[in-house]
């Protein structure tokens, strides 16, 4: 079954088609995997999908729903997070309070209820809470909860910015290069984090450059060149391909 349905889609920045006609599905429960060269549309095809940019022509649906003209506030409510290629750290801010910042879309307090200590505003915040410990837990840097979020390795950085995503309580999860800046220990790590997020029954969609690492947890690969589609299909496929080979891989 297709969680995400993508139909030619386009992205024309004025004389730039960043997004030439670009057809996939991802199907829920697999890891699907993006990869291209540096400027194969890979990065404005996550903004298409998460509402950060519209696209100029073609349909994207979610679960059965049109994404087309929703926000992105809207489609992350519908089941959809995001991290980005950058990890983003709130300062000042704990890793636990980072996590906790992910469950607002799924929160039922309003400002103003928070203001007024409304009686359900506490218990609605020492569950978010709860439950953000448990996503750390999951990821295993639960010891680093009450530490400032800026001051962590990199690493873990990465993990708090998954278990923040996983607050959202996604379906589909997008991962823009999550082992960018990683060394190969971190690396393999974050590999193992991205199984264990899939096995909890979350489709992932990651675009990536580490290429043992896409080949290692990849259920399928969708290869973009200059924003086109030029292969697609499992692992062991991709490798064997000529086209990916010549443009991508390397012979």
């Amino acid at each position: 079954m297709a969680l995400l349905e993508v139909e030619n889609l386009q992205k024309r920045f004025g004389g730039l088609l960043a997004v030439d006609d670009v057809s996939f599905t991802v199907k829920q429960g697999l890891i699907k995997a993006v990869i291209g060269p540096n400027g194969a549309g890979k990065t404005t095809l996550f903004n298409l999908i998460s509402g950060a940019l519209p696209p100029t022509s073609g349909r994207i649906r979610y679960n059965g729903d049109d994404l087309g003209g929703k926000k992105p506030h809207s489609i992350a409510a519908l089941g959809i997070a995001r991290t980005y290629q950058n990890v983003k750290m709130f300062a000042g801010m704990t890793a636990l309070e980072n996590v906790m910042v992910g469950r607002h879309v799924r929160s039922r307090s309003g400002f103003l209820a928070s203001m007024l200590k409304m009686p359900w505003t506490w218990s609605e915040e020492k569950e978010i809470r709860k439950r953000s410990v448990e996503l750390l837990d999951l990821l295993g840097v639960a010891d680093v909860a009450d530490k400032e979020a800026t001051s962590l390795a990199f690493g873990q950085q990465r993990a708090v910015e998954f278990a923040r995503a996983l607050a959202m309580e996604p379906s589909l999860l997008l991962l823009d290069e999550p082992a960018a800046g990683l060394n190969i220990y971190e690396t393999a790590e974050v590999g193992r984090l991205i199984v264990r997020i899939r096995d909890l029954g979350i489709t992932v969609l990651l675009v990536e450059h580490d290429m043992s690492l896409v080949m290692d947890i990849s259920d399928e690969i969708l290869v973009l060149s200059f924003g086109q589609t030029i292969a697609e299909g499992i692992p062991a496929a991709i490798q064997q391909d000529p086209e990916v080979i010549k443009i991508y891989l390397g012979e």
